[in-house]
């Protein structure tokens, strides 16, 4: 036999349990009370409910309003540049000396304008007016003797607003003021 001693086995861990521990008690709140409470929670849920129903509410008519305000925009973007061809029309007739033919084309351009004003579209008249970078786009900047710097000196195409909405910049010449 030998002299070794035999290690003596490990004391044995209890495994965890999967039994939920008991819960903690809790006092025993009066049942009116415990109504009382579910009662407040219920209408505070209520309310907050009916306000967000009536913020969807408020929301879906804002929206709606603005969708007819602007459901004719892509139309009356794709009518601008026909406006622009009739005034370049109108200019050679001028040039032409065609009497006839410049009163029928302005006839037109007159009832084409009449009609996008009552679609609520506005021209924006550039020239002498301070650069707006919100409704003027600049193709270039000149000296001017007379005008001074950051002012719009002509218009070369004309820019249109649908309400408040931007539907193209005017293209204009800025003066940069005394050469």
């Amino acid at each position: 036999m030998s002299n070794q001693k035999n290690p003596e086995p490990a004391p044995e861990t209890p495994e965890p349990t999967t039994e939920p521990a008991e819960p903690t008690p809790q006092p025993e709140e009066n049942p009116f009370e415990q109504l009382q409470n579910d009662m407040e929670r219920f209408r505070d849920l209520a309310l907050r409910t009916q306000a967000d129903f009536e913020n969807y509410r408020k929301r879906a008519v804002r929206e709606k309003e603005e969708a007819i305000k602007y459901a004719n925009a892509s139309l009356i973007e794709r009518l601008i540049p026909i406006l622009d061809n009739y005034e370049f029309g109108i200019q050679a007739a001028r040039a032409e000396g065609s009497q006839a033919v410049l009163v029928g084309l302005e006839m037109v351009a007159k009832q084409f304008q009449e009609f996008l004003t009552s679609a609520g579209v506005e021209t924006i008249d550039a020239e002498g007016q301070p650069f707006d970078h919100n409704l003027h786009e600049a193709v270039a900047h000149e000296a001017s003797e007379t005008v001074p710097e950051g002012v719009v000196i002509r218009q070369i195409r004309k820019g249109y607003k649908l309400r408040d909405r931007l539907l193209r910049a005017a293209n204009v010449f800025v003066s940069k003021g005394k050469a």
